[in-house]
Parts: C-alpha cells; structure tokens; sequence
C-alpha cells in the first residue's frame, strides 16, 4: 500500500525547515501564531497579487519564501470560522494532504485568528490527512511516487502545531481507530475478486481476533445444516465455497442485549445465469462494500474499546456462472422456512441478507438490526451518489441513522415502505418472488428484507451509489470509499455505549 504519513502533535513552534502549512480564516487573515513564523511575511505581498481571499478549501503557495531556510509556505483558505464543524475540518485535513506532494518534513499551524482551536479540531484535522493520503496501489510494480523498483517514498512526518497537544493526541487515538477501520473498508472492497473470495474475505475477519473481537467462520455444510437454502442458491455456481463471518465485539455489560450490523458479501457478482452486460462488470468485485462496512466498523469499535456489545454479521458469496448455478424459476428454501421463487439470479444480495438477517435475528435477539448493501441500481437512480437509502419499520432508529449520517456526511435518506409494494413479491408457486415489477425497484428490495426481521426494529441501507466509485471529495478519492464505518461507529457512539 502507499506510505502513510507519521502524525504529532506539538506546542505553537517556529518551524525551521520542510513545507509549512498555515490556515487563514475568511476576513480575518493569519493568527497571531502563524504570523510569528518568518515565512509567513512572503505572505504581505502574495495574497493580494494571488487575489487570495481564503475561501473554505482554496490553496496558495509561495516556493522558497526568501529570507527563509524552508521549502514552500502553503495556506489554507479555511472559510468562515463560525461554519467550521467536525467535518470540515477533517475537509481541510484532506485539502493538506492533497497538496504534500513528495514532502517530507511538514509543519502545520492551526491556529486561526479569532477562533479557539483545541485538540479535537487538530485531531479531526489529523483524521482528514490520512484519509485523503490512501491510495490502492499494492499491485503497482512502478509506483508513481518511486522508482522503478516499485520503492515508495518516505512517508511525510507532519507536525501539527496546536495550543492543546496533548488533547489533541488523546482525540486522535480514539479518532485514529475509526480511520483504520475505514482503510480496511476500502482495502476489501478496492481489493480484486480473483485474490479476495468469501474464504480470502473470513480469513481477513478473523483476524480481528488479535483485537479482541470473537470471530466464528460458518462453512456451507455448517449453513446447510442450519437451513440456509436461499443464501446458497447464490453460492452454487462457483467452485470457491460460501462462508458466514460472526463477529462479536462484548464491550459493554454482559446482560445487555447486543446490537447487530449485518453485510452484503457478494466477493464477485457475474449476475448468474440472468448474466449482466459486459461493460462494467468489472466493478462487480465492489459488491461486498457492505459486508466490508461491517468488518470495518467491527475493527473500529474494538480498536477503541466501544462500551457496547456489538455483533457483526457477513454472508459472503461468489455468483458465478457455471453447469451448477441457480436457474431463474428456480425456487429455494430460506432459514426461515419461507420459500423463495428465484425468477432473477442478479437479485442475488437480497437472497443472502435473508438467511443472514434471520440467522442475526434468532440467534442474538438485538436491540436492532442494520443492513448495508450494495444492492441496487434503483437507489442510484433515485438518489444518485450523495446519499445511500434508508429503509426502516423503526422511527427511533432511522432517526438516529439520519442524524449521525449528518454529522459524519455519510448522508441518509429515508425511502418508503408499505403493503402496496410488499404484495408485488407475492409469488403463485412459493411464498415470494426475489423480483417485483419495472418501478421501485430500491423499495421492492427492502421489502424483501422485511420478511426476515420480524418485529425487531431494523433498517436496511442501499449503498450501491455510495461505496464504490462514488464522487471524490476533499478526504477520499479511492474507488473504495469505505462508506458507513463513520457513520455506523457514530450511531453506536452517541446512542447505544454505557
């Protein structure tokens, strides 16, 4: 992988050397601190000609500012003070990273005229580095960054400067945990289907034992005995075996019913025999970012010790093409008992969220259930690739989704449910069909779902915009987004920890 850069945390200092980054607030110029460094007087004559303004993200560079030892002063135009929350201060985290280039020694200045920047600005600043400073390249034998040896560069030690390091250090361990899980997110789901199958992507689980968390991996004869008809429909087709992932993380009180995260896993979908075009399949090694979500999140609740019992749950499949695979009409038996007339096998995420719901549902009996799935071109269409769909029998727990979706920008929209489209999955030959008609496609797929939460609260979220090849923005611009693991570490932290 790329080099990652090495983060302290340090009191106001002059920096001596390397590449110095200084924030400006809109109207209010440098603070007092910034401009106590000797590069910041190149600045004097450079923000009038360069007609910097400090607009929230803009940049401005001086290379050698004369009179001065170091490399390049840049600022960082940081906007209205007043405007800055969390996020946006992970966005100019990101908009420094985007602009290191191949430096090495970094200072960063914090401080802003007129504002109280503390420890958890400069960790959240920190956070926005690293998560713009991912890059998928371990299959690159000539790095861009390198030679031709394939030899990355020197990652960036970067010191930001802040009047409250050491709160900003305690901020950042706790915020580094969740970045970490969302990295791992983005590893699975960047990752190629011919080296990540459902045994690659259970042993990738199970390492998160070193962490504490209690891993189970259910084998297909361990599901075959447990019934699970309608997740191995999918699998049938390919010759790499189906796996169930079952992690625990018990932080909180032993008596307390645990809540459950639940994953699509579908490592590679060919569509099966209902076989998708050609153009673009390849993003079909994508069609796991839900079950990376969960194993994401699991890896970043146990990093920081999240007081709260938490399973996470993925069905992990291949839908391959072969004499073996499903056929449309096929009809299978679920967990549940309920059988299911199988009329498209590209429906396929919907038949392993059933078993693996049911299979959450009956054996831990949680608070609640949320699932993240890739699992629609509907949603897309419905929402583009701001904000994934929210579906939930549960006002409480969409509620909280929607609200911690605001605060981390992984936006939720909620979308309909009703009786009237639960009838078009109403079968003639089995309990339900995996398909409803031409329209609402996104909500026919939820509707679905519905029939293996019973009456346990429970939300279902369509990522299928969100995880993968997604828009970049100022802290990511990896196909692999790692949608959901801030979001979902956000819910549990402000809801559900003791």
């Amino acid at each position: 992988m790329n080099s990652r850069p090495s983060i302290a945390f340090a009191k106001p200092a002059t920096p001596k050397k390397g590449s110095v980054f200084v924030l400006s607030a809109d109207g209010s110029g440098l603070s007092d601190a910034a401009k106590a460094c000797d590069p910041a007087k190149a600045l004097d004559r450079a923000f009038p000609v360069a007609d910097f303004t400090a607009k929230f993200a803009s940049v401005m560079e001086v290379l050698a500012p004369e009179g001065t030892s170091i490399d390049r002063l840049v600022v960082i135009g940081a906007g209205k003070v007043s405007a800055l929350d969390d996020y946006a201060w992970m966005k100019l985290g990101g908009t420094i990273a985007a602009s290191l280039r191949k430096a090495i020694d970094v200072a960063v200045v914090v401080d802003l005229a007129d504002a109280s920047v503390g420890g958890k600005e400069a960790a959240n600043l920190a956070a926005g580095i690293l998560l713009r400073s991912y890059s998928f390249d371990k299959y690159k034998t000539k790095k861009d960054n390198g030679d031709d040896k394939g030899e990355t560069k020197k990652s960036a030690k970067i010191t930001i400067y802040t009047n409250d390091p050491a709160g900003a250090k305690k901020a950042f361990a706790d915020e580094v945990a969740v970045i970490d899980g969302v990295l791992l997110a983005r590893d699975l789901v960047n990752e190629p289907a011919n080296t990540l199958g459902p045994v690659e992507f259970a042993a990738r689980a199970k390492e998160l034992e070193a962490l504490g968390v209690k891993v189970e991996i259910l084998t297909e004869k361990e599901m075959e005995k447990l019934g699970m008809g309608s997740l191995l429909g999918v699998a049938q087709g390919s010759p790499r075996g189906a796996r169930m992932a079952v992690m625990q993380w018990n932080g909180g009180k032993a008596k307390d019913s645990p809540v459950a995260f639940v994953g699509k896993g579908v490592t590679f979908d060919t569509g099966g025999n209902s076989m998708k075009p050609a153009s673009g399949m390849e993003d079909m090694k994508g069609d796991m970012g839900g079950a990376a979500a969960v194993t994401g999140l699991m890896q970043a609740l146990a990093s920081r010790k999240a007081k709260a019992n938490v399973v996470g749950i993925i069905g992990l499949v291949e839908n391959a093409v072969d004499g073996h695979a499903q056929r449309p009409g096929d009809i299978v038996t679920s967990m549940s008992g309920q059988t299911i007339e199988v009329l498209n096998t590209d429906a396929e995420g919907r038949l392993v969220l059933a078993d693996a719901l049911w299979y959450c549902n009956d054996r831990f009996q949680p608070k609640f259930m949320v699932n993240l799935a890739t699992l629609t071109g509907a949603i897309m269409v419905a929402l583009g690739q701001h904000y994934a769909g929210l579906f939930s029998n549960n006002d409480e727990l969409s509620e909280r989704l929607t609200a911690a979706g605001q605060a981390t920008q992984e936006r939720l929209w909620r979308m309909p449910l009703g009786s009237e489209y639960d009838k078009l999955i109403d079968s003639k030959n089995a309990d339900m069909k995996n398909i409803g008609g031409r329209y609402g496609g996104a909500i026919i797929a939820a509707q679905f779902l519905q029939r293996f939460v019973k009456d346990t609260p429970w939300a279902h979220l369509d990522i299928a915009g969100t995880a993968m090849g997604a828009p970049g923005n100022e802290i990511n611009q990896s196909w692999g987004s790692g949608f959901g693991v801030r979001l979902l570490d956000r819910l549990v932290r402000d809801n559900y920890e003791q």
